[in-house]
């Protein structure tokens, strides 16, 4: 099962001082929008979502469709597929993607420890 992008969004403080920080790591803003208070940062393959004030918990973050770019990719399992695999393999999942659609959808699940892992398909 490929499950696409991988990053992780972190819940911050201070939008700026977590911008600064990552940017001292070598990070680069790669999108977002600061006013919003949001970035995403990334460096190499490597990818961190800094959100202020728009989340409970940090939470690992799949994108199933998109490759570590952004860019979408030609062939990919829809999320729906992987919400179904999940499912059939009795992983409880916290809120669902409807399966009446197709297009963007998410949804979510918690790990035995109790983190968050995001399925949020943009294409």
């Amino acid at each position: 099962m490929k499950l696409g992008a991988f990053s992780i969004s972190l819940t911050v403080k201070d939008i700026n001082a977590s911008k600064f920080f990552y940017q001292n790591l070598g990070f680069e803003i790669f999108g977002g929008d600061l006013n919003q208070n949001w970035l995403i940062m990334k460096n190499g393959n490597s990818i961190v979502g800094l959100f202020q004030g728009m989340f409970e918990s940090n939470m690992m973050t799949f994108n199933p469709g998109w490759d570590q770019n952004a860019q979408k990719l030609e062939k990919f399992e829809d999320v729906r597929e992987i919400q179904n695999h999940l499912k059939k393999s009795g992983i409880k999942l916290e809120n669902e993607a409807d399966e009446n659609t197709t297009g963007p959808a998410s949804f979510i699940v918690l790990d035995p420890d109790g983190n968050v892992i995001l399925f949020d398909q943009h294409v």
